[in-house]
């Protein structure tokens, strides 16, 4: 995903805004590249194309398990630019946990112990996934 456009399909897609023309019209982009990203997450499995009328033949989208696991990245971008780069009226977007109804702010938590994580707070290990070292 190294272009703009499918990151901001999904945001909108997690925030309600599901059908092809609605898509369109909130990212300003041409129907083109829109129907090429769409299919594009298809593909990935990050999105799942559901129909909603057979004649003409029409499709939302919804975030499939994979693509709400991609929208926490998206919440720490956020944070990220909530930090250093909203203004004085603060972050354009606020967040309410649904747990406790307070708005709130995304960070990190070790879930093992609970506490923030930072990345100054790890340690980078090899795991169990990467290829093993060839032995001459």
């Amino acid at each position: 995903m190294a272009e703009p456009w499918s990151v901001l399909v999904l945001r909108d897609v997690h925030v309600g805004i599901r059908r092809f023309e609605e898509l369109r019209q909130d990212l300003g982009v041409s129907r083109k590249v829109l129907a090429e990203r769409l299919r594009h997450l298809v593909e990935l499995g990050l999105l799942e194309a559901v129909a909603y009328s057979e004649r003409p033949p029409r499709h939302e989208y919804v975030l499939t398990e994979k693509g709400a696991d991609f929208i926490d990245v998206l919440l720490a971008i956020a944070a990220w630019g909530d930090r250093w780069t909203a203004g004085e009226a603060g972050p354009p977007t606020l967040y309410r946990h649904h747990a406790c109804g307070q708005v709130t702010h995304v960070e990190p938590h070790c879930a093992a112990c609970g506490e923030v994580m930072r990345a100054g707070d790890i340690d980078v290990e090899t795991g169990p996934g990467a290829e093993a070292p060839v032995l001459s």
